[in-house]
């Protein structure tokens, strides 16, 4: 048996091969996977990027031509860059922010179930609005953290929503009844943020 290292041709030859085997294997998994359909999609966990990966599907749909809805639970005031990108594409979007901010913020229970409340109803409308084809949720499972709204209503509603809409809901501690309903949920996890060393939140990075 030969000690000499194999030539640069032969490690490419047997690296193609590979390669047309997991070609043709990927291939053969694609043909099974026929059904188009709305997705119910959660974006849960502590690390950032919940709403960054969801105004990222937005950005997509736009590109498609495809008209969205934003309801954003806890975003009141909060001037963020995705809203002003998102004033350009008035035909294709609406964007509604209805929370009056973190709940440390107005130190008002009842205001704050108030708010979510009607939140939830706007969410509701566009839900059923047959124009849209991707509702955006964002920072719902806040509110359902804190017992703004029943996570029974909401779970029951979005399992119900228009077999082609695209439904995403976002924040921490998605409630497991939420997961479970779910067909795709992503958990953002938390090695390392700036804000621990006293870094504060920053324009174009946050918000």
């Amino acid at each position: 048996m030969s000690d000499a290292p194999e030539s640069e041709d032969e490690i490419n030859r047997r690296a193609n091969e590979k390669a047309k085997k997991r070609k043709e294997a990927r291939n053969k998994m694609l043909a099974t996977k026929t059904e188009e359909r709305g997705l119910l999609i959660v974006h849960t966990g502590t690390g950032k990027g919940k709403s960054t990966a969801a105004f990222g599907m937005v950005m997509r749909c736009i590109g498609h031509g495809m008209r969205v809805g934003i309801v954003q639970f806890v975003k009141g005031a909060w001037e963020t860059g995705e809203r002003k990108v998102l004033e350009d594409y008035a035909d294709l979007v609406t964007c509604r922010a209805m929370g009056e901010g973190f709940t440390w913020d107005t130190q008002d229970r009842a205001r704050d179930i108030a708010a979510a409340r009607a939140a939830w109803e706007l969410a509701q409308a566009m839900i059923a609005d047959p124009t849209y084809r991707l509702v955006l949720l964002d920072e719902l499972n806040i509110v359902l953290r804190y017992g703004y709204l029943p996570v029974d209503e909401v779970v029951a509603a979005l399992t119900a929503k228009p077999r082609d809409l695209h439904v995403i809901v976002t924040g921490r501690n998605a409630p497991p009844a939420l997961i479970e309903a779910a067909d795709l949920v992503t958990e953002m996890t938390l090695v390392k943020h700036p804000f621990r060393a006293g870094v504060k939140a920053q324009a174009g990075i946050e918000f």
